[in-house]
């Protein structure tokens, strides 16, 4: 059964959740306030909250808006307990990203009914582990990139992050944009299943023809995962994958592939990308180079401000380059703990 975390200030409603919780055979964790549920978050594996909307400190939707913001690893589905019902308070707490509510005093069947729908909706997850599986499966072919996946797919999820607080993209980029480009950005490269190896694994120089040959990667992963779009034309994340396959090489200035796209033409998530990949591209280390010391790739990059980069996506990685240093990092802690 699933871990729960339960939250309430009023200690006899947080024994009759965990009774009724308990009962149902889950593991439960209590917290009194919303900084302590956020806490217990950050230290441990819960996927499920149940949290009382009045509370001191840190109200239920303030701790919404909190987990939503934070970009926990998986989903953490979140039911509201309140005696609130009008329609501008449901309206409030959906926006914060609650995914339920429950009307107090809960009744405990329909608390165990609400869990069980958590708990089918957190099983979709499944599907992002699919996602990136297929990725790795694309990554194995190269064994130079090391943990490329793991590190631009955080990259480019600090970059959508900061965008999102920009007016300028205001409309463009919610919190499902930012954790569909988590799980689909790994997904760029998909399309050099279909480059030979005389090609995808040449150490030396690519000539003319086999670095055109090398472009068609991002026509090939494009074209495999719009079928499935079209297939399944409501699935955002497909979309999005087929924008990012499509787009992750094209320059905003117009010289890129493979359209020759230019500005805003480009999709945004293309952007970002483009960004994230050639940052943990310069940074890392492959047969044909050494790994660029982050002064180096930041030098490299500022200068193609306007010309590969949007400027938009330089200031955003200007802004959080203490982050992208953590994230370099914590993987090259990995790394040497798994040599």
């Amino acid at each position: 059964m699933m871990r729960i975390l339960i939250v309430d200030d009023d200690d006899m409603a947080l024994d009759a959740l965990e009774h009724a919780l308990t009962q149902a055979g889950h593991d439960v964790v209590a917290a009194r306030d919303g900084r302590e549920a956020l806490d217990i978050l950050r230290a441990d594996s819960c996927r499920l909250v149940i949290s009382d909307w009045m509370m001191p400190e840190m109200d239920g939707v303030e701790l919404c808006r909190h987990i939503r913001s934070e970009g926990f690893s998986g989903y953490v589905y979140v039911i509201l307990l309140t005696s609130r019902d009008a329609s501008s308070d449901i309206v409030e707490g959906l926006s914060a990203g609650a995914d339920d509510f429950i009307a107090k005093p809960f009744e405990p069947d329909e608390l165990r009914v609400r869990v069980r729908a958590g708990e089918r909706i957190l099983a979709l997850e499944t599907r992002d582990v699919a996602i990136f599986a297929m990725a790795k499966l694309a990554e194995s072919r190269d064994p130079e990139t090391g943990e490329h996946l793991e590190r631009m797919r955080n990259y480019s999820r600090i970059l959508a992050q900061h965008l999102a607080t920009s007016e300028a993209f205001s409309g463009m980029i919610d919190e499902d944009f930012v954790r569909l480009i988590y799980l689909t950005s790994p997904l760029h490269d998909i399309g050099k299943v279909g480059i030979p190896d005389s090609v995808l694994l040449k150490p030396g120089r690519l000539s003319d023809r086999e670095f055109e040959i090398m472009k068609t990667h991002t026509t090939i992963g494009a074209e495999t995962l719009d079928a499935a779009a079209r297939q399944y034309p409501g699935v955002r994340y497909l979309r999005l994958a087929t924008e990012i396959a499509s787009a992750h090489h094209e320059r905003f200035d117009g010289s890129g592939y493979p359209a020759a796209l230019s500005g805003g033409d480009i999709p945004l998530s293309g952007r970002i990308v483009a960004l994230a990949d050639v940052y943990d591209a310069l940074t890392s280390k492959r047969v044909y180079k050494q790994a660029f010391a982050h002064e180096v790739a930041r030098s490299m990059i500022l200068e193609e401000s306007g010309k590969h980069f949007d400027p938009d996506c330089i200031n955003a990685f200007i802004e959080n380059e203490d982050k992208f240093l953590a994230v370099r990092e914590t993987f090259a802690e990995r790394e040497m703990a798994l040599a």
